[in-house]
């Protein structure tokens, strides 16, 4: 059974606020293999104007999956996980993600369609702080294999 196609432009709940760590910026940063001192040293990235050290911009993925998830496993959707590749992921940001942020992720499906016989979802996930400045946007692609409807 294909995807619900109906539910394009569906948009779900915020979720709970994330507030970014600045331990957990320090481990991403090891984890991904960026040196880069802003993502590791307060005083490095306050000489670039930055309040705390800044997240590496796949971080953005720690927040978003979040967002995604709900849009992903909505039983609305007719996903069946159990078949999804991840197919691509892009960020576009207005700023960096520093620690101290405190951050909630609306998700959005963008687009829903079938190519070879497997079903793509696309969803945007809006970034915002609390106080309500968008800071970025995540777009994931995802695709069901083998699971489009014949037409």
């Amino acid at each position: 059974m294909g995807l619900n196609a109906a539910l394009v432009g569906r948009s779900y709940p915020p979720t709970a606020p994330y507030l970014v760590g600045r331990e957990k910026v320090r481990e991403f940063a090891t984890a991904v293999g960026d040196a880069n001192p802003v993502c590791h040293d307060v005083a490095a990235a306050q000489a670039l104007g930055y309040p705390d050290v800044v997240a590496p911009p796949t971080f953005a993925f720690v927040v978003a999956y979040a967002g995604s998830s709900k849009a992903a496993l909505d039983p609305d959707l007719g996903l069946d996980y159990s078949r999804v590749v991840h197919g691509e992921q892009r960020f576009v940001f207005q700023r960096p993600i520093v620690a101290g942020d405190s951050l909630i992720a609306t998700a959005t499906i963008e687009a829903v369609r079938a190519v070879a016989g497997n079903d793509i979802l696309t969803t945007r996930v809006d970034l915002d702080t609390e106080a309500g400045e968008h800071v970025a946007t995540s777009f994931t692609v995802i695709v069901a294999r083998g699971t489009a409807e014949e037409s």
